[in-house]
């Protein structure tokens, strides 16, 4: 079994979610997803704009995200955003413990802005959905030279050491 399905089965479980929807966003989620990349978050949300639009799916990996949408008259299952997370500019998440939701947007690459509500069951869930939410887009987006703190060679290059006189 690959990374993606050892964390994705947990993740959709702990959402609660049934066997028929993992199984039914699966193959769609298979072919955006990579087999080595790691599931953080999967779960049901909604479009705030467009609240009759349908049922959508969200999954959040280390390095994508991928929203599905299932109609719905027909529960036929269209891929509606599958883009790695570098691509993505002004994320913001506005996490509501009153409402047990938190709202998720983001500009896609081609300048499309998208939003998403999630719901919780508990208000805990929300501070939890806030911390992963977190690490995904504010710990883990950072450039390799942000988390860089000092090298050793550059701190001797800097500073002009000269031994001691002992005397």
């Amino acid at each position: 079994m690959d990374v993606f399905s050892r964390t994705f089965l947990p993740a959709a479980a702990e959402a609660g979610l049934a066997v028929q929807t993992v199984t039914r966003h699966m193959p769609v989620f298979r072919r955006c997803v990579g087999s080595g990349d790691a599931t953080i978050l999967v779960t049901r949300c909604g479009r705030p704009d467009r609240p009759m639009a349908g049922e959508y799916l969200l999954l959040l990996t280390h390095r994508r995200l991928v929203v599905t949408q299932q109609t719905r008259v027909l529960h036929r299952l269209r891929l509606h955003l599958n883009t790695e997370l570098r691509e993505l500019s002004n994320v913001t998440w506005s996490p509501d413990p009153r409402l047990h939701s938190v709202e998720l947007a983001a500009t896609a690459i081609d300048g499309i802005r998208e939003r998403f509500l999630i719901h919780t069951r508990r208000p805990k869930q929300v501070w939890q959905l806030d911390a992963l939410l977190n690490h995904a887009f504010r710990t883990r987006l950072r450039t390799p030279r942000e988390r860089l703190v000092a090298t050793v060679g550059a701190a001797a290059r800097s500073a002009d050491f000269r031994p001691a006189v002992v005397r």
